[in-house]
């Protein structure tokens, strides 16, 4: 790949020129065309990459406790919360870092959104709930807005009647997304140098220079530097846009898997009230199945999974059903990806254990989407990396068009 470059870079191939000049027209129109959706999108993403440290900072109340002794059972804390909240538990994150609350997720009866509950392990206290959000969350929800649907989804009154505007705010998004890859493509060619003794100024910015050579320079130079995650963002980004983007990519990493049809309902047998009757019944009493201890199966899951890493318990709502464990590593190296196992919730065996490790390299690439998107694909170093990616990245529309107007002045002037 580089000798190829190179060979164009020196003029061996004749036709370089014209397509040089092909390359930077779409370079130069796709930028116009998405500069400032680029800034939005990559400015409100800059900072959402450490969206969950940041609502950690200031919600700490609710994140972290004084440690006070050795943590209750989490069977203890389960039944306290069911009697207190007349509901069930169904799941619970215990995080591998001491002095941390358990988020318990409760299910009350006939409501069909759950409520997690921030607890002390250690006196058992519930120091607050997701049923109201704070002003931090408040504030990540409107950058998370911005960066998804331009704020679109903000604005009551419908845009287009043909579509939410939602729809409209993430239609907009995946076009920008893919102009600013197109962008990414071609600015590696029309980065190379004319002459290859030119190579080495393209690596760097001439500070001593007027501002307009500083300029082309930062845009060149900081644009190389962080193409791999400008790649990896906006090659992802359409992911959540488009459902035939979304389609395409779990095909292509063999992760795909077709929609279930929903098994149509049988006409009852008898008398109509009688069957919803007996419906009734075997809900109330599924929903009072006694379910495994909390504290065997998370025994039980760093048996099997001996390494540091915070655990998600999700217990099962249906009679027979199984108890998923997911268990994922922490560290600033951490890799992206976690672990599975499905339990049986009578006698505590082991029924089918998943270690992202022993996944394909394709399908833990497909499955890695998000954790690829937002830098956490290798724990808080590449989450570093790819904020100061997003960062550079709001500039380039702004360093781009000032090029494009310095040389569209700079070509007025000799017409004159």
């Amino acid at each position: 790949m580089d000798l190829l470059l190179l060979r164009f870079a020196t003029n061996s191939y004749p036709m370089w020129p014209s397509i040089r000049k092909f390359l930077n027209d779409i370079h130069l129109y796709a930028g116009l065309t998405c500069g400032l959706i680029v800034i939005a999108v990559c400015l409100s993403g800059t900072v959402y990459v450490y969206n969950t440290e940041i609502r950690e900072y200031f919600d700490s109340d609710r994140f972290f406790v004084n440690q006070q002794g050795s943590p209750l059972a989490l069977e203890e804390l389960r039944s306290d919360l069911e009697d207190a909240y007349e509901g069930k538990v169904v799941g619970v994150n215990v995080f591998a870092q001491e002095g941390r609350t358990y988020q318990f997720t409760l299910k009350k009866p006939g409501e069909e959104n759950s409520l997690t509950l921030f607890v002390d392990p250690y006196s058992g206290k519930v120091l607050a709930d997701n049923s109201s959000k704070t002003s931090s969350e408040r504030w990540m929800g409107y950058l998370f807005s911005l960066h998804r649907w331009l704020l679109l989804d903000k604005i009551e009154t419908p845009i287009l009647n043909q579509m939410s505007n939602m729809e409209l705010g993430r239609l907009i998004n995946g076009v920008a997304t893919l102009l600013f890859l197109l962008g990414v493509m071609t600015g590696i060619f029309i980065w190379v140098p004319k002459k290859t003794k030119n190579w080495k100024q393209g690596l760097g910015v001439k500070w001593n220079a007027n501002w307009k050579r500083i300029n082309h320079d930062l845009h060149n130079s900081l644009a190389f530097y962080s193409l791999i995650a400008l790649f990896i963002m906006s090659v992802t980004g359409p992911f959540w846009s488009f459902g035939w983007y979304k389609m395409a990519w779990q095909k292509s990493w063999d992760i795909y898997q077709a929609p279930k049809e929903e098994p149509k309902a049988s006409a009852p047998m008898g008398d109509p009230s009688e069957s919803v009757l007996v419906q009734k019944e075997d809900s109330v009493s599924v929903y009072a199945l006694p379910i495994a201890s909390l504290d065997e199966v998370i025994a039980l899951a760093n048996r099997e999974l001996p390494y540091l890493g915070n655990v998600r318990i999700t217990l099962p709502e249906e009679a027979g059903g199984e108890i998923g464990v997911s268990k994922s590593r922490v560290g600033f190296f951490a890799r992206a990806g976690a672990d599975q196992l499905k339990i049986t919730s009578s006698s505590l065996e082991i029924k089918e254990v998943t270690l992202f490790a022993d996944l394909p390299i394709r399908q833990q690439i497909g499955k890695s989407v998000k954790s690829l998107h937002t830098g956490e694909i290798f724990g808080q170093m590449t989450k570093f990396l790819w904020a100061v990616a997003c960062a550079i990245a709001t500039s380039l529309p702004i360093t781009g068009t000032l090029i494009w107007w310095n040389k569209r002045k700079k070509s007025k002037g000799k017409n004159e």
